[in-house]
């Protein structure tokens, strides 16, 4: 979809379209978040033709492309995650970064729509052994504008990354505000 269409769609939905992406970037993981509801995809693939990075990919679980609408998952950029499979995505993810085949990861660090006690790490961790920074992209429906962070790059102390990406995320709203990431504030 063109960055017009996109920038034009978002609009008339009333969300704000004067978000740009960090410059210079030309790997890096995105985390969207808070993920909450299915919307968050339509807005997202929306702000990533609006932004201009129509070449991030996302991981989405492999239900979503049996479908009689799978195509239009893999079409948006979708790839296929069988979550319950023993393969290792985030070696796959990281070896897929180093042959170049995505420039751009995105998501959740949720790894649901539903309320979660912690955070899921594979972001974190394709990041690091990837050696791309994440860029952290907050789906703000009740201001209906995106969030971008500057680049962070993962460290030596995991604890206190997530601690700075979950202080990112937790006054965000989302779609199904009860489904987001202030309650994690609480138990750190």
């Amino acid at each position: 979809m063109s960055k017009y269409i996109s920038s034009f769609l978002l609009r008339l939905f009333g969300w704000d379209t004067s978000v740009r992406f960090p410059a210079g970037i030309k790997k890096c993981v995105i985390a969207v978040g808070p993920h909450t509801s299915g919307w968050d995809v339509v807005v997202g693939v929306l702000y990533r033709s609006a932004v201009g990075i129509s070449n991030a990919k996302f991981l989405g679980k492999k239900e979503l492309f049996d479908g009689p609408f799978g195509f239009v998952f893999k079409y948006l950029g979708g790839t296929p995650v069988d979550r319950f499979n023993k393969h290792n995505v985030v070696e796959q993810a990281i070896d897929l970064f180093n042959q170049n085949e995505i420039s751009m990861l995105a998501l959740s660090p949720e790894g649901t729509r539903k309320k979660v006690d912690r955070l899921r790490t594979g972001f974190y961790h394709i990041a690091k052994g990837a050696n791309v920074p994440i860029i952290m992209a907050g789906l703000d429906f009740k201001n209906k504008r995106l969030i971008l962070s500057e680049p962070v790059y993962p460290t030596n102390n995991e604890d206190r990354d997530l601690q700075k990406i979950i202080e990112f995320f937790a006054p965000i709203q989302g779609k199904i505000p009860e489904f987001g990431m202030r309650h994690l504030l609480l138990h750190q």
